[in-house]
């Protein structure tokens, strides 16, 4: 029975899609025969529906005579009935579909022109795969009719666009099952290695070594949530972090500040490794010991495979982008966002910004998944902390329900940390314990994956914003070489040195107006 020349027997397309099949004369990508073989064998080989429903929607289906007689056969899978041509055409009765379906003639038709179901999961591939292509010529074409309209911002088209490829791509993107052979190579080839490190480290070094023993390291695919009350030294600690990556283990890390500039970030790290107070960066003022100091330690960042990307307001759907390219070019096995809050999902409707954050959190795992590098995005809690009575050390302790938007990224984050400074809620020892609790930060490992939940005591020297191990008294490490990014990730050291490096020998590193009150 011919399909392809009734309008009410194809799939309703969008009017630019109709406009440009105008045109050009052309007719959508579709396999109608082969449309036709997946549903007669479907009714004719028991269990044949689950060799391919994973592969293929009611949507699928270019003619609506095979999508509606789809929709049947998913519903009763969904109830666990049996599926033949009787069990079929009595759904489609019960959903007063049968009529449209083709009736009983053709649901004959279907069954009788199909000898075997051999080569079943082959042919819904391609019903699949000419799906896939419509939806990327409705999207396209909707998006060449937005931009004829000049009302139209060209900033949200284009994440408009980011975003409906994604959800083409999310949609289609599927992982065979394997045997668990190869997997357990794969596991023994990295305890192999690990074992092979010092310190029983298997993945990145944060350089904190009690924090380390907990987490053997930043570990491939990880999403990690660092999260924070403001002024508890979120960006100190990450920056800290990042510096002891870099410049100690020589391990290539970008860092996507949304909240901070390039060269604010820079600042941040020459108090860090220079120890030279952030009033005087501001304003230039520098004694001879300063001067001193910078002289000797400032060339640990020159070198340092340390990337920056200070992009206000990102979209996750740009950060994905930039940081594939980062992976690829620059072999960076690390990213850190500061902070997850300040990131957008734009060119998608929401109901309320929860579901937005959902959304980013998920793609933040599915990234660190895809490039099978650790992820550390910085979060904000809620003011349940400040609310909380109770006093002494635990007191003002984070929980896990003080995440902002907190059941996304709680279940999406393979480990969630807590910085906490008691010293901040003037709590100046532990009653229990008697330590001294000044200038000191807690973390707090509140939520592991894949290993055990504890507490780590650094010291935050807050004159620097630098966290240190508790018994560290300074740092002493050699630089590396590095390579400038194209783009607009810039290396530290890119920064540091031409118009950067210029003012540095006159003791004016920047504009007092280019710095704000730096968050400590």
């Amino acid at each position: 029975m011919e399909t392809t020349g009734k309008k009410t027997s194809t799939r309703k397309r969008s009017n630019a899609t109709s406009n440009m099949l105008e045109t050009l004369d052309k007719k959508p990508p579709q396999a109608l025969e082969l449309e036709k073989s997946v549903l007669g064998a479907i009714m004719l080989e028991q269990d044949a529906f689950a060799t391919v429903a994973d592969l293929l929607r009611p949507d699928s289906f270019y003619d609506i005579k095979h999508s509606r007689i789809y929709e049947a056969i998913v519903a009763l899978g969904a109830q666990e009935c049996p599926i033949d041509i009787l069990s079929v055409a009595q759904k489609l009765k019960q959903l007063g579909q049968f009529e449209e379906a083709g009736g009983a003639l053709y649901l004959s038709e279907l069954v009788s022109n199909v000898a075997s179901a051999a080569h079943l999961r082959y042919h819904a591939q391609i019903v699949a795969q000419k799906a896939t292509a419509r939806e990327m010529i409705d999207m396209a074409n909707s998006i060449i009719e937005m931009g004829y309209d000049e009302t139209q911002d060209v900033e949200d088209l284009m994440n408009k666009a980011e975003a409906d490829i994604f959800a083409i791509s999310q949609r289609n993107t599927k992982r065979d099952v394997v045997q668990i052979d190869p997997v357990i190579s794969e596991a023994f080839r990295r305890m192999e290695k690990a074992s092979k490190n010092d310190g029983n480290i298997s993945g990145i070094p944060s350089g904190f070594h009690a924090l380390d023993k907990i987490t053997s390291g930043w570990q491939k695919s990880d999403l990690v949530i660092i999260a924070a009350r403001p002024a508890m030294g979120k960006t100190a600690f990450v920056l800290s972090m990042a510096k002891n990556i870099a410049v100690n283990y020589k391990k290539a890390v970008a860092m996507f500040s949304l909240e901070m500039s390039n060269v604010q970030l820079v600042n941040r790290l020459i108090m860090n490794v220079c120890e030279i107070e952030g009033d005087k960066i501001k304003n230039g003022k520098f004694s001879s010991e300063d001067r001193q100091k910078l002289e000797n330690k400032i060339n640990d960042l020159y070198g340092a495979p340390l990337y920056v990307d200070d992009t206000p307001a990102l979209s996750v759907f740009e950060l994905k982008s930039k940081a594939r390219k980062l992976v690829k070019e620059k072999h960076v096995e690390l990213i850190i966002i500061d902070y997850l809050q300040l990131m957008n999902a734009n060119g998608m409707n929401f109901g309320s910004r929860e579901q937005e954050v959902s959304i980013i959190s998920r793609n933040l795992k599915a990234l660190a998944k895809e490039l099978d590098i650790p992820i550390i995005a910085l979060s904000q809690l809620n003011r349940s902390v400040e609310q909380r009575g109770g006093t002494g050390l635990e007191g003002k302790k984070p929980q896990l329900s003080d995440l902002r938007e907190s059941g996304a990224i709680e279940q999406d984050a393979d480990m969630v940390c807590f910085i906490h400074r008691p010293e901040y809620y003037h709590l100046y020892s532990d009653d229990k314990s008697g330590k001294d609790l000044r200038g000191l930060g807690q973390i707090i490992v509140a939520k592991h994956r894949n290993g055990a939940t504890d507490e780590v005591w650094l010291r935050f020297r807050a004159q620097y914003a630098k966290f240190q191990n508790e018994d560290d008294l300074i740092d002493d490490e050699p630089s590396s070489p590095f390579s400038y990014p194209g783009d607009t990730v810039r290396t530290i050291p890119s920064m540091i040195g031409s118009a950067d490096g210029a003012r540095l020998n006159r003791g004016d590193l920047v504009n007092p107006e280019d710095t704000d009150a730096l968050p400590y």
